[in-house]
């Protein structure tokens, strides 16, 4: 035998050799992903959470009172579950400007049971929990809101502003213990 026989072999050997393997590794892949995406009698659902907060209109609108010491403005508004499963919520202040945001006193109450209590920068996104209660699908409830102008507050208040979004944050109860807002 010559040296090109020799090595004709061994190529033809090699080639053999990696078409087998490529063969096992796509068998073996192919195995494995049917072993994982079959999974029998298992149903998975997914869900939507959707508020309503107050049919997207404000609470108060600018202009509407001019806030003196000792004044208290009472504001009723509604938060809606359109959600397709019951939620925890949590009502907060965003984009919070002017200098009343550490003067007026906000209470928010659901009825008799007060559901946060502060200034508008205080009731901040990352501060505020979730309410105590779960809101159920189609729940509609009916809160009020407080803004208190603070009867000691100084002269140096006068002519300041607030503004603010007021904004909800909602998800969903089911396998979610902790109330994560994520």
């Amino acid at each position: 035998m010559n040296d090109n026989s020799k090595t004709a072999k061994k190529l033809t050997g090699s080639i053999i050799a990696v078409v087998v393997l490529a063969l096992c590794l796509c068998i073996t892949t192919f195995a494995l992903v049917w072993a994982t995406v079959s999974v029998d009698n298992n149903l998975f659902h997914t869900g939507t959470v959707k508020i309503n907060l107050n049919d997207g209109k404000p609470v108060i609108e600018e202009h509407e009172f001019l806030f003196e010491p000792g004044m208290t403005v009472k504001k009723d508004f509604f938060i809606e579950n359109e959600s397709t499963c019951d939620v925890y919520y949590k009502l907060y202040f965003d984009n919070v400007n002017g200098g009343l945001a550490d003067v007026l006193q906000i209470t928010v109450k659901d009825g008799d049971r007060t559901l946060y209590q502060g200034t508008a920068a205080e009731l901040n996104r990352t501060e505020v929990t979730a309410a105590d209660d779960v809101l159920k699908i189609k729940e509609r409830r009916e809160l009020t809101v407080y803004f208190y102008f603070p009867a000691d507050a100084a002269n140096s208040t006068q002519n300041l502003t607030l503004t603010f979004d007021l904004c909800a944050d909602a998800v969903q109860t089911k396998n979610n213990p902790n109330k994560l807002f994520v």
